[in-house]
């Protein structure tokens, strides 16, 4: 081989090397400028090639070299809507590469009193906003053909963790919400409630009350059964629970703290009022958890009718089958309660 063939040869690999190199930095070299291990970036619905590069900027140093790849895999002309996860260290390839990927929001909600309060915590996880999920969920045609009204259509979301893209419309998730409570009511549970002579809404509105009670899973069995004597007797279900939420309700302030319900406040005019209107309220007064559901589905054997806090087993309660009993339980905790100061 000839000098100025060697010389040839030494400067096309030269050149090579160049590009491969420029082409390592371009594609797979660091492009990002964020501390964190990783971060989320949320595309909403409709954006456009420029909005996205804006919602990514601040977490790509080089956005030249972005788009250079954006062009080249024609992501420019297929942005995708959603929650994408980017990673330190990600050269243009791979942020390309993410940006196409939707990864899915782990959801979860519970203990939730209100339609409201759902929608709120909802809406911190996925796109819609509190107000389309409420719009959704108390849609007329929607309660009218699947037996809800918006006063109970809260009963319709089980508590559980569940997984949706973020981008999922209001639409979509109710209708999911539909199916998991349609799946939720097996025909064992369905032949329960049946047996019990009520619906899977009134379980639920009654096992919201049961899980307001109690916090206590061994107890919830047994508080469900005194008010399933109490119904069954005719009897106002007389729960301090719901007195509580007629007086958020009324206040509008349902993150106030009512630890006392006081001789006065069992007269407040209100449908959730179990001291003056006779049977259930309208809907739940909270979301319950599934073991409450099933403590009222199946209930403990007893004659129990009444019940308090216990003053020697903080957390649990006193029963009783009279109403004698039940004065000497009652005088107990009101004594305590006197001894704390506790007025509200």
């Amino acid at each position: 081989m000839n000098k100025k063939l060697k010389t040839i040869l030494g400067i096309g690999t030269a050149l090579f090397l160049v590009v491969v190199a420029v082409v390592y930095v371009k594609f797979f070299s660091s492009n990002t400028k964020f501390s964190k291990e990783e971060l989320f970036v949320e595309v909403p619905t409709g954006s456009t090639y420029e909005d996205v590069k804006k919602i990514i900027s601040p977490y790509v140093e080089n956005m030249s070299g972005f788009e250079m790849m954006a062009g080249l895999r024609k992501y420019d002309e297929n942005v995708k809507s959603g929650r994408f996860l980017l990673q330190k260290g990600m050269g243009n390839f791979k942020l390309v590469a993410a940006m196409r990927r939707n990864v899915p929001v782990k959801l979860a909600f519970n203990n939730q009193e209100r339609l409201e309060n759902l929608c709120v915590r909802i809406s911190s996880q996925i796109e819609p906003d509190t107000t389309k999920l409420l719009a959704t969920f108390r849609d007329s045609v929607f309660l009218k053909q699947n037996g809800f009204t918006k006063d109970n259509v809260i009963a319709m979301f089980i508590p559980n963790s569940y997984e949706f893209y973020w981008n999922v419309s209001a639409g979509k998730f109710r209708d999911k919400m539909l199916k998991e409570y349609q799946n939720f009511w097996t025909k064992e549970r369905l032949q329960k409630a049946e047996n019990l002579g009520m619906t899977p809404v009134q379980v639920i509105t009654l096992a919201s009350i049961v899980h307001k009670e109690t916090v206590k899973k061994s107890e919830r069995p047994v508080v469900a059964k005194v008010y399933l004597n109490r119904l069954e007797q005719g009897m106002p279900l007389q729960a301090d629970p719901t007195v509580i939420y007629a007086l958020k309700s009324r206040d509008n302030d349902f993150d106030q703290v009512i630890k006392r319900v006081l001789y006065d406040d069992l007269l407040i005019s209100s449908p959730y009022n179990t001291y003056v209107n006779q049977g259930l309220p309208p809907g739940p007064i909270a979301m319950p958890d599934i073991d409450a559901i099933d403590a009222v589905l199946s209930p403990d054997d007893n004659d129990y009718i009444y019940f308090c806090a216990s003053v020697e087993k903080f957390g649990y309660h006193e029963f009783a089958s009279t109403y004698a009993q039940h004065q000497v339980n009652a005088k107990k905790y009101a004594d305590w309660l006197n001894t704390t100061g506790t007025k509200r």
